[in-house]
């Protein structure tokens, strides 16, 4: 038996035999043809290129049909690729120029671009040379006439095993037969993990030797929440994951008939429970799961979907649907929060040393005026057909938030001379991340009209930890005292002045921390749609009164394991089994 680590990336326990998937690059070797064979070999390569673009497009359909626009839209980029000249052109050119076969004037572009990505050193171009070489290995598939993938073949329950994942692959996993995956490679953000969330598949992905460690037919278990695979498990263990399994199924069956309930601790506090989504149809998921609104409209992916910026009736047409998905609900949406591995540093002319200090969010926003002002504009014109919210991220002096708001005002009264309508008085507010912001929000809250707490970057600044920093991950944790202290800060600032304030992290969505934000004030929270049912159980068995005295406890307290071992303590009385599914920390 051996326990192998790695990064957690989709919740759920998968248990069935290893398949080893081996690598499948394939070695194309130069050949020339004779010139009357150049017409046959570009009508090869176009009808690749075709029957290519035929097939992402099922599969996108395949995964937009349940529901995750998030997850299909990975493959607009793939289809950009298979349109874009500054690609294909060169493939012809090579054919006709060097008399070269399809297969290698495909293979050599296609590697290029891959490596001309990997070279630019960031998380998101790295990735993005990963879908190269997916889509590469698609490409020469169809010019090798092997339409059908080794992975079609398979029968389950089968735990796939390989070095990486491509999204392809991950998308064409047959749910009925392989019931999880784990790799060597990968990462939590990356492209592959998203898909396996979208697909409700249990995933283990950054093993490091899980290809070396596990042989075809080895039983294997692996634990998407524990981040752990487990080859040749004993009985007795094997029985012990059985039973979680099962306990994991229940709990999620019992959580969706919590959705419907009011969000309402037993003295009687409404505490208003919102959705973070990237994509408006997500609203319907936020609704499903029991949530009231929408606390954060990210809209970064209008951008990093396409290379060209969006035009400002193409975002108008986006927050207008949001809005209808919405139907007056709380609707927020947060300005462009570009940069560090999102963004900015592709469009840079030398990218920066410290991309998470540098041009990101709000400062690069006002950097490019023209850009901000499209969106800005998109948004006023939105406001005329139901409430919104604006806030911005990553503020950290009031001067940021002033000068947005003077280019707003320019703008309504441009549209008021162009009769253009929207509403005059939309609420501008101010997503708190940083120390620099938490110590000045009395400032903040004479400007600023509500405060979201963004606790993912708020841990990170505080405590100087990256925490995609494998060497000091461990050292990011919400529950370390410094964190909880600037929460706690914000949190009464804002209801002394009273202005609303939110918390919209990663805590948001873990009911370990849900007593404890209670008690330092919080009344909003704003998580992933699926977490709703989860916080919305632990919120009704709770009261005021005993929650703001855990927080007065876990004051005290000096240490982060002083205040997770009090936190979990609290659920297990609480709600035992809510504790079984929390991420704690």
């Amino acid at each position: 038996m051996e326990a192998i680590k790695g990064i957690g990336v989709s919740a759920g326990i998968a248990i069935g035999r290893a398949f080893r998937l081996s690598e499948v690059d394939r070695r194309v070797l130069f050949r020339t043809v004779e010139p009357g064979e150049i017409a046959r070999e570009i009508q090869r390569m176009e009808s690749s290129l075709e029957e290519s673009k035929q097939q992402i497009m099922r599969l996108r359909n395949k995964i937009t049909l349940r529901g995750d626009a998030d997850a299909a839209r990975i493959f607009d980029f793939h289809l950009g690729l298979l349109a874009d000249p500054t690609l294909i052109e060169p493939i012809r050119d090579d054919i006709q120029r060097e008399r070269v076969i399809a297969e290698y004037a495909v293979a050599e572009n296609f590697r290029k671009l891959a490596d001309q990505l990997r070279e630019i050193g960031t998380e998101i171009f790295a990735q993005k040379a990963t879908d190269v070489i997916d889509l590469q290995r698609r490409v020469l598939t169809q010019l090798g006439g092997r339409a059908t993938d080794r992975l079609a073949d398979i029968k389950g329950p089968i735990v796939v095993i390989a070095h990486e994942l491509t999204p392809s692959q991950t998308v064409e996993l047959h749910r009925a037969h392989i019931v999880g995956f784990a790799t060597d490679g990968g990462g939590l953000t990356g492209h592959t993990s998203i898909l396996a969330r979208a697909l409700e598949l249990p995933a283990v992905v950054g093993c490091t030797k899980v290809t070396t460690d596990v042989e075809d037919g080895d039983m294997v278990i692996v634990d998407g929440e524990g981040g752990v695979v487990i080859v040749r498990p004993d009985d007795a263990l094997l029985a012990r994951y059985q039973l979680l399994a099962r306990e994991g199924q229940q709990r999620q069956h019992a959580l969706r008939s919590v959705a419907g309930q009011p969000s309402i601790t037993r003295d009687g506090m409404p505490i208003t429970l919102l959705g973070n989504i990237e994509f408006p149809e997500e609203i319907e998921g936020i609704l499903e799961n029991g949530g009231t609104g929408v606390g954060l409209y990210r809209t970064e992916f209008l951008y990093l979907a396409s290379d060209i910026a969006p035009t400002e009736e193409s975002q108008l047409e986006s927050y207008r649907r949001a809005i209808e998905l919405a139907g007056g609900r709380a609707l927020t949406i947060r300005t462009l929060d570009l940069g560090a591995d999102k963004y900015t540093q592709g469009h840079l002319a030398e990218a920066e040393r410290n991309p998470f200090l540098g041009l990101r969010s709000i400062r690069f926003c006002l950097a490019n005026p023209e850009m901000f002002k499209t969106q800005l504009r998109a948004l006023l014109r939105a406001s005329a057909h139901g409430p919104i919210k604006i806030m911005l991220p990553l503020v950290t002096h009031v001067m940021e938030l002033r000068q947005t708001k003077m280019i707003l005002n320019d703008l309504g009264e441009e549209l008021e001379e162009e009769g253009i309508p929207f509403d005059r008085n939309i609420p501008i507010g101010i997503m708190v991340e940083t120390p620099a912001a938490a110590l000045m929000a009395r400032a903040f809250a004479n400007e600023a009209r509500f405060f979201s707490i963004g606790t993912n970057d708020l841990v990170q600044y505080t405590l100087a930890v990256d925490r995609g920093n494998e060497r000091v991950a461990g050292l990011y944790n919400a529950a370390n005292p410094a964190v909880l202290m600037l929460i706690k800060s914000i949190v009464r600032t804002a209801r002394h002045v009273g202005i609303d304030v939110s918390v919209c992290g990663e805590i948001a969505g873990q009911p370990l921390f849900t007593p404890l934000l209670l008690g330092m004030g919080v009344r909003t929270l704003s998580m992933s749609p699926g977490q709703i049912p989860a916080v919305k159980r632990v919120v009704r068995g709770l009261e005021i009164e005993h929650c703001e005295s855990l927080a007065r406890r876990v004051g005290s307290f000096d240490s982060d394991r002083q205040v997770l071992a009090c936190l979990r303590d609290e659920l297990r009385r609480i709600d035992p089994e809510a504790l079984a599914g929390s991420e704690g920390g």
